[in-house]
Order: structure tokens, then sequence, then C-alpha cells
């Protein structure tokens, strides 16, 4: 009997587990790591094979697991040290006989600011936050990787991911949305639903090298998001603030450093990809009817 297709992935956080979640549905065999012992036996439960991986070592049965493995993703993020799955398992991947497909989920903050123009994939990177810097460091590191190895890679770099549970309609109801005041600021977003189908399109049709945005149709100013899921919400936006006046993290005020447009025609022409949300305004509208109000 044939042994199913296995998805081992890299941080089976909300992206990771929402592949993972199609992929076991159409009886792939999923496994993957988290960071912590507490997250397990919910991951066990959702029916993973998952094994604790905090960046700094890793037990003997992972090892087994990922040597199975004919398709790996990763989600972890690089560090002060680079990328801590190069750094423990490079050389694993190597051993992985029947791997057809490896896929980094980057982001477009690679690109950096471009004061509201469009880039597409052949664009040039220019990060100006430590994060978009420290992931074009990663992109190239498993571009090195793969030109030594031969491994299938796929670059994916994503637009601000929402979805069930992560929102502008939750932000909104929980009191955590802001609205920033900073003129001509535009972003892209991707519903989680269509990162899903760009993925699995990548799986369905390898090309190995390629580099994809992941983005919706219509890019736009964050605060005309919050607006319209206070609209859905018929409540009150919250007040236009600035970045100092809104005492945003490190971490959020580097989302408010780049302005751009990304464009998506790639994972159409390439993929096949058409997407179930196109804009924010579809993609709230579709949460906004399903989301639990009680």
């Amino acid at each position: 009997m044939t042994s199913p297709p296995h998805l081992f992935c890299f941080g089976l956080g909300y992206a990771g587990s929402a592949l993972g979640e199609n992929l076991l549905k159409q009886g792939w065999r999923v496994s993957g790591t988290c960071r912590i012992a507490a997250e397990q036996p919910r991951l066990i439960q959702r029916g993973f094979d998952a094994y604790i991986f905090d960046g700094t070592g890793h037990d003997a049965e992972l090892l087994k697991s990922l040597a199975q493995a004919t398709c790996i993703l990763s989600t972890v993020p690089p560090g002060d040290a680079g990328d801590p799955v190069l750094k423990f398992f490079e050389k694993y991947f190597t051993h992985c006989a029947h791997l057809s497909w490896v896929g980094y989920l980057s982001t477009t903050g690679v690109y950096g600011n471009r004061d509201g123009q469009w880039v597409d994939e052949d664009s040039e990177t220019r990060p100006v936050s430590l994060r978009g810097q420290r992931r074009l460091a990663a992109e190239r590191d498993w571009q090195v990787l793969e030109e030594h190895h031969q491994i299938p890679l796929h670059i994916f770099r994503l637009s601000a991911i929402y979805g069930p549970g992560r929102n502008s309609l939750l932000r909104v109801l929980n009191g955590k949305a802001r609205r920033i005041d900073q003129p001509g600021l535009i972003f892209s977003r991707i519903h989680l639903d269509d990162l899903m189908q760009v993925l699995y399109a990548s799986i369905n049709k390898m090309l190995p090298g390629r580099i994809y945005n992941v983005g919706d149709d219509l890019p736009a100013p964050p605060e005309e998001v919050i607006r319209f899921a206070c609209q859905l919400l018929n409540t009150t936006p919250p007040p236009l603030k600035t970045i100092e006046e809104a005492g945003l993290s490190e971490l959020a005020t580097s989302f408010y450093q780049d302005s751009k447009r990304v464009s998506n025609q790639r994972i159409k022409k390439e993929l096949g990809v058409e997407l179930k949300f196109p804009d924010y305004r579809a993609g709230l509208t579709q949460l906004f009817k399903t989301m639990d109000r009680d």
C-alpha cells in the first residue's frame, strides 16, 4: 500500500496548522513543531504529529518524521542568530529522500518602503525594518540551501494575514483597534483561505525556485479597514492617532514603516489562483456573517 503524502511543518501556528488541517482532510499525514509543551496536546488532538522545537534543540523522533516528509513548510521567523530551522536542520534536508516541495513563508516587508507604489516579485528588495532585513537574509540562506542540495524551494512573500480568529472585527470588539493618522500609508492583505489556496496550488504545480507575492487585489490604508469593520459592527470608529499617541510596540510600529502596493499577478497566472476574497471588504463581510456575536 502506498504511503500518503506527508507534510512536515516547522511552526504549526496560524497559517501552518490551517494548511495542515486542509491536507488532513485529503488523507495526508501532517507533522510539525510547536514552541512549548503546552501546545503539543492540542495539536495532537487536531490530528497532527507534534514535536517541540523552541529554537534551541530537538529530539530524535522529530528527525525520523522529518526524514519521511514529502513536503516541508517553514513558517518560523528568523531571530538575531538567523533562521533557527536552517541552523538545526539544514543537514537533514538532504536525507529527505522523497521530498517534492519546500515552502518558506517570508514577508512583503523585504521590498521596504515604496511610498505607495506597486512592487512585484522582480522588484528590488530593500527592507527598512529589522524584521524585513532578517527575512531577506533568511530567504537568501534558503536559496543557498536550494542551490547546494537541489531542494524544490518555493518562497512566499506574505501580505498581512487575516481570517477567523485574527481580524479587524475582533480587534474592534476587543478594544484593541487603532486608527493611525499617517497619510499615504497603504499596504496589502490576504485572507487565510486564499493563502491556503496559494500554498496548495504550489504543491500541485511545483516550480522550484519561484517566489510568489501573496496579497489581494485591493491594497488599502489600514485605517480604512478599521472604519469598514466598525461600519459592519455599527459602532463608532476609534479616533485617529499618531504612532506616538497610539503607544504601539516596536514590532507593531514596524508595520507602519512601509507603504506599498503588492502585485499578485504571478499567483494568478502561474498557479491559476482565483481569490475567494479579492479585497478586505469581501473578507470582512464574510467573517462578520459567520462570527459569534453572542
